[in-house]
């Protein structure tokens, strides 16, 4: 009984092993197969890519942007040449000018007496604005009117006897020189009071106030400045080499930095005389209607069109760059980068205008340039410009 269970222990075994060598033979074969499908697999993309290879060396040889080529080429972006309206403008600086902007002086030398106004006090044309100490003149007015009574009486007393034919001519006479004579001494003291008195030339409002009372003046010194606002202008000088550029009538921009403010007018008058000492012209603008406080003596910027051109062919400045020959930009012929050599004119606002060397709708590279020489190949990407005057080529 023990014999037969060794025995059954024995074939458990045997059987035990058959199956594990089966199996690992099994699992053996599985690896195999899957190593040939991948060998398989590797000989096809081998072929693939030798069949890639052979069709992007014929692609290369009948497109030169395919391939390494366009992959190292330089991405710009490009203009195209057009003719548009062009306008350049100068900038000058100006002031706020006024006709009557005036600082009143006394007359005649005297104590300050009085000062009636103060500074931004509104006055009316004829208002006495301050006096000087005219006692003497007072008392010399005075006298002279006594004088002048009794001269009167004498002269008229004269004249009736006169008339009647009593008396000599020679006393009619001298009487009445006398009178004569006293009336006029009276009215050039009263000149003399009227310069005593300093009085409102015009309309307007007192601006400063250099003197005080009791101090001594003399004719020429200042007393009081009196200005009118609503009578003002803009005034600047200009360089001689503008002188056949404007005229009157013409738009003038005029910026206020004190308010950060712009607004429109035109020129009223353009100065035909050189100024020697500093070979500038004058020119006055029109002071435009504005909502806020302007003043005489204020600086502004003023912005004046000297060049028009209605069809100017125009590039952005920033494109162009100088060698050995002059100033050229780079254009695209062939998607290649190559120099033309321009002539140019004025610029303003990031556009120049181009004399020679570019026909219309040449394409010109714009973003990117800067990577650029002669020959290098070049890709094109879409330009986000709004500009109506520089067209994205296609």
């Amino acid at each position: 009984m023990k014999k037969d269970n060794n025995m059954k222990n024995i074939v458990l075994q045997l059987v035990m092993i058959m199956l594990i060598v089966v199996s690992c033979g099994q699992e053996t074969s599985d690896v195999a197969a899957k190593k040939a499908e991948l060998e398989g697999y590797k000989a096809e993309v081998h072929e693939l890519n030798l069949k890639i290879a052979q069709t992007e060396k014929e692609l290369s040889e009948m497109d030169s942007t395919f391939g390494n080529n366009n992959k190292n080429a330089v991405l710009i972006t490009t203009v195209k040449v057009t003719e548009s309206p062009f306008i350049h403008k100068i900038e000058a600086r100006g002031s706020v000018e006024s006709r009557t902007n005036v600082m009143l002086s006394a007359e005649m030398p005297g104590k300050i007496e009085t000062i009636k106004v103060k500074e931004g006090q509104s006055v009316t044309k004829g208002q006495v604005l301050a006096t000087l100490d005219a006692d003497i003149l007072y008392n010399s007015i005075a006298e002279l009117k006594t004088n002048l009574e009794l001269a009167t009486a004498v002269y008229e007393r004269q004249a009736n006897l006169w008339k009647q034919k009593i008396g000599t001519e020679i006393k009619y006479l001298e009487a009445k020189a006398n009178k004569e004579g006293l009336e006029r001494k009276l009215a050039t003291v009263n000149s003399q009071l009227a310069q005593a008195i300093i009085k409102a030339p015009f309309s307007g409002t007192i601006d400063a106030i250099p003197a005080r009372v009791g101090e001594m003046t003399a004719p020429g010194s200042p007393l009081i400045r009196i200005v009118k606002l609503q009578d003002v202008y803009i005034q600047a000088d200009i360089s001689e080499k503008y002188i056949s550029s404007f005229k009157k009538g013409d738009k003038v921009d005029v910026y206020f930095p004190a308010e950060d403010k712009n607004v429109s007018t035109t020129l009223a008058s353009v100065s035909q005389v050189i100024n020697s000492m500093n070979r500038t012209f004058s020119l006055e603008v029109n002071m435009p209607k504005v909502n806020f406080p302007v003043k005489p003596n204020q600086v502004v910027v003023l912005k004046l069109t000297d060049y028009t051109n209605d069809a100017a062919k125009l590039v952005p400045t920033k494109i162009i760059q100088n060698d050995n020959i002059g100033h050229f930009v780079f254009i695209v012929e062939n998607d290649a980068a190559k120099k033309a050599h321009v002539t140019i004119g004025k610029s303003y606002n990031n556009q120049t205008e181009v004399l020679e060397g570019l026909a219309l709708n040449t394409v010109v590279a714009k973003d990117g340039y800067r990577e650029l020489a002669e020959g290098v190949k070049i890709r094109t990407k879409p330009l986000n410009a709004t500009n109506s005057n520089l067209k994205t080529s296609n």
